[in-house]
C-alpha cells in the first residue's frame, strides 16, 4: 500500500497545480476568451479551496508548533499574503478576457501567488519539518486531504448553477472596470 502524502506534499501539488493554470493562463491571448474564462475559474477554485484548508488546518497546526518569533512572522505574512491575493483576484475576474488588462492583471496575480508559493516552500515548509514530527504531518495531511474533498464537492454544486458566460454577462455590464486606472496606481 502507498503511503499518503503529508501535510507539505498535499500542499506543494497544490502549489504545482496552480502554477500551471497560472501559466496556462499566460499562454493565452486576446482571442482566447473562452480558454481564459475557464482558466480562471479552475484557478479561483484551486486557490479559494486551497487558502481555505490552509486557513483552517494547516496555519493554525504550525503557529501553535511555532516556538520562534521567525516562525510565527511567517505564519502572520502567509496569511496576509492571501489577502492580497483575495483583493487581486476579483479584479482579473472583471476585467475583459479580450483585453490586454486582463493579461496584465492575470500577470500581477502569477507574481503575487508565485512568491508566496516560493516563500512558503522554501521557508515555512522547511520550519514545519523542523517543528512538527512526521506523524503530525501525517495527519495534517489526512485532514488536509478530507476537508479539501469537502469544498470540492461544495463548489461544484454551488458552481453547476453559474456558467462562464453568465460571468462575462455580468461584465459588460460594466466596462468602467475594464479600463485602467488612470490615478497613477
Amino acid at each position: 500500500m502507498a503511503k499518503k502524502k503529508d501535510a507539505i506534499a498535499v500542499l506543494k501539488d497544490d502549489h504545482d497545480k496552480v502554477r500551471k493554470l497560472l501559466s496556462d493562463i499566460e499562454d493565452t491571448t486576446e482571442e482566447d476568451v473562452d480558454q481564459r474564462e475557464d482558466l480562471l475559474m479552475q484557478l479561483e477554485r484551486e486557490i479559494k479551496i486551497h487558502y481555505q484548508i490552509e486557513e483552517e488546518i494547516f496555519y493554525p497546526a504550525f503557529r501553535d508548533a511555532a516556538e520562534e518569533r521567525d516562525e510565527r512572522k511567517m505564519f502572520f505574512e502567509a496569511t496576509e499574503e492571501h489577502h492580497v491575493v483575495d483583493l487581486v483576484l476579483p479584479e482579473v475576474k472583471e476585467a475583459d478576457p479580450a483585453s490586454e488588462v486582463f493579461a496584465a492583471k492575470a500577470k500581477v496575480l502569477k507574481e503575487l501567488i508565485e512568491h508566496h508559493a516560493d516563500e512558503e516552500e522554501q521557508e515555512m515548509f522547511k520550519a514545519a519539518r523542523e517543528i512538527m514530527t512526521a506523524e503530525e504531518l501525517q495527519d495534517l495531511g489526512d485532514q488536509l486531504r478530507t476537508r479539501k474533498e469537502e469544498l470540492l464537492q461544495e463548489w461544484t454544486e454551488e458552481s453547476q448553477d453559474e456558467s462562464p458566460r453568465a460571468r462575462a454577462s455580468s461584465r459588460s455590464q460594466s466596462p468602467s472596470r475594464q479600463q485602467p486606472r488612470s490615478d497613477g496606481a
